[in-house]
């Protein structure tokens, strides 16, 4: 098994910038790809940004492209994702979740394993 524990969530007002980060343990050796979704309250989660195993490629959703940024260090079994110039649309619980697979997949359903999500407030 794979555990994930999130951190970094908080509240901030819109402009400002956070960071998120994605812990692994366990069978780390099983995991691939990496990605972040979120989910806003009486919302479907969404997918956001997944990142390869060797970080070379990463695939952003439309809606935080040119505003986040997802990196790993698979060193310490970690993902990131850098949040700048933040919206009140981006409020959500956000999660992490690791595929075994190695093609970056955006549903949700595929996902292997997820974390327990942080919440991520934005006021205007």
């Amino acid at each position: 098994q794979v555990q994930l524990v999130e951190s970094g969530g908080g509240l901030v007002q819109a402009g400002d910038s956070l960071s998120l980060s994605c812990a692994a343990s366990g069978r780390t050796f099983a995991i691939s790809t990496m990605g972040w979704f979120r989910q806003a309250p009486g919302k479907e989660r969404e997918f956001v940004v997944a990142i390869s195993w060797n970080g070379g490629t990463t695939y952003y959703a439309d809606s935080v492209k040119g505003r986040f940024t997802i990196s790993r260090d698979n060193a310490k079994n970690t993902v990131y994702l850098q949040m700048n110039s933040l919206k009140p649309e981006d409020t959500a619980v956000y999660y992490c979740a690791a595929d075994r697979q190695g093609a970056i997949r955006i549903r949700s359903s595929t996902y292997d394993y997820w974390g327990q999500g942080t919440q991520v407030t934005v006021s205007s």
